[in-house]
């Protein structure tokens, strides 16, 4: 009979722990043999660490890719996506095309973004094309709403350049890089508040395995959800009260966000066969129901505000662990990163890059051209063709 599974964490939350316990699995320190590690940010970058790090085995596997920061510093985001536009460009690819504002028609989804203070001065230029515009400044290196501050003249940035240390809204370190993002000023309101969109995203290798967890929540909707909506509540809202064909236009948009984020990560990520990850994607939708990726956490949220937070993120967990260590049995980072359906309990697969390149190079655009039917396979009103889709 095969041995139970060794885990160590240094996140120490229920939702967790929990889960773990309820499969029989068994706590050892991190000095002693593991198999299943759940760790900080902080803690990956010593595992794989040049100088403090260590040769995982085949029976260990962690919950973070070595460089995962390439999709969630928000300097190196972006950075990536800019890289990732400008080759599909210089391939002469058709996802990279532009309407005659000279604006990505299937690339646009990330708000105008520079670096701070290495951009300074193509951010004045930008700036001063539009000087009533808000700007939103956010540490690359920072989570949870830290050191974030608007700024709508440019005056508070020369005084942020000049002032750093002594500034009451920004970092101690005068050094410190900073992304500046024109902020969007025309967001969807419910119940008159604005709202981020969670959505926890799984992936289990590169090349891309995606799978997108059923559930996520809208913060500050509601004291009485405790700022927790489900995607379908959120769908079935805006399907009523904007329309069928146009929010399955908006879902589709946001999956093809989240599937080309990564496609632009790909190429740069440390695809370590010991690693999965599940991201937390932060989207704001705005009036005309467009989705602009925010940010991509590493390490999303484990505290519960309430009874039905915790229930969604106890659940995020047991779905996420069947498909990372399938039958709750000692890993073999060797397996078929594929779950089969049966365990992806409330995931549903996104995107799969090997039955992508299957279909040819230009599946993603005849998804993205289909995407206002919104269902796979469904087939396209004009041509009578089937629309083939990477995701639902």
């Amino acid at each position: 009979m095969a041995g139970k599974v060794k885990w160590v964490t240094d996140i120490e939350k229920s939702v967790l722990i929990n889960n773990f316990e309820k499969r029989g699995w068994i706590q050892v320190a991190e000095n002693e043999d593991w198999n299943f590690y759940w760790m900080s940010v902080q803690t990956i970058r010593n595992v794989f660490s040049v100088e403090t790090g260590y040769r995982l085995s085949d029976d260990q596997i962690v919950n973070h890719f070595p460089n995962h920061y390439e999709l969630t510093r928000k300097d190196l985001m972006v950075k990536n996506i800019k890289r990732y536009r400008k080759e599909l460009e210089k391939e002469g690819s058709p996802l990279a095309e532009k309407d005659e504002n000279g604006k990505y028609i299937y690339l646009d989804f990330v708000p105008v973004t520079f670096m701070l203070p290495a951009d300074y001065n193509l951010f004045v230029e930008e700036f001063r094309k539009n000087p009533s515009s808000t700007w939103i400044m956010k540490p690359c290196g920072k989570a949870q709403g830290k050191g974030i501050f608007l700024i709508n003249k440019l005056s508070q940035i020369k005084k942020w350049s000049r002032d750093s240390k002594t500034s009451s809204f920004v970092s101690q370190s005068s050094k410190e890089a900073y992304v500046i993002s024109l902020y969007i000023n025309n967001p969807l309101l419910i119940g008159g508040k604005k709202f981020d969109l969670r959505l926890y995203v799984l992936v289990s290798t590169y090349p891309i395995l995606v799978c997108k967890y059923k559930w996520a929540f809208c913060d500050d909707y509601n004291h009485i959800h405790g700022g927790k909506w489900t995607v379908s509540n959120l769908r079935l809202y805006l399907e009523s009260t904007r329309g069928k064909e146009v929010t399955n236009k908006l879902f589709d948009e946001i999956h093809w966000i989240i599937v080309q984020s990564l496609k632009a990560v790909a190429p740069v990520m440390n695809n370590d066969k010991h690693c999965f990850e599940c991201y937390g994607y932060d989207i704001i939708i705005d009036d005309k129901l467009k989705p602009w990726l925010i940010e991509v956490n590493a390490s999303p949220s484990l505290t519960s505000s309430t009874a039905n937070d915790r229930i969604l993120k106890y659940n995020l967990i047991n779905d996420t662990l069947n498909i990372a260590v399938p039958n709750g049995e000692i890993p073999d980072c060797k397996w078929n990163k594929s779950p089969p359906k049966e365990v992806l309990g409330n995931y549903e697969v996104l995107y799969d890059e090997e039955m992508a390149q299957s279909d040819g190079p230009d599946r993603d655009l005849r998804s993205r051209s289909g995407q206002s039917t919104g269902v796979k396979g469904n087939r396209a009103r004009d041509s009578g063709k089937p629309v083939l889709t990477t995701w639902k």
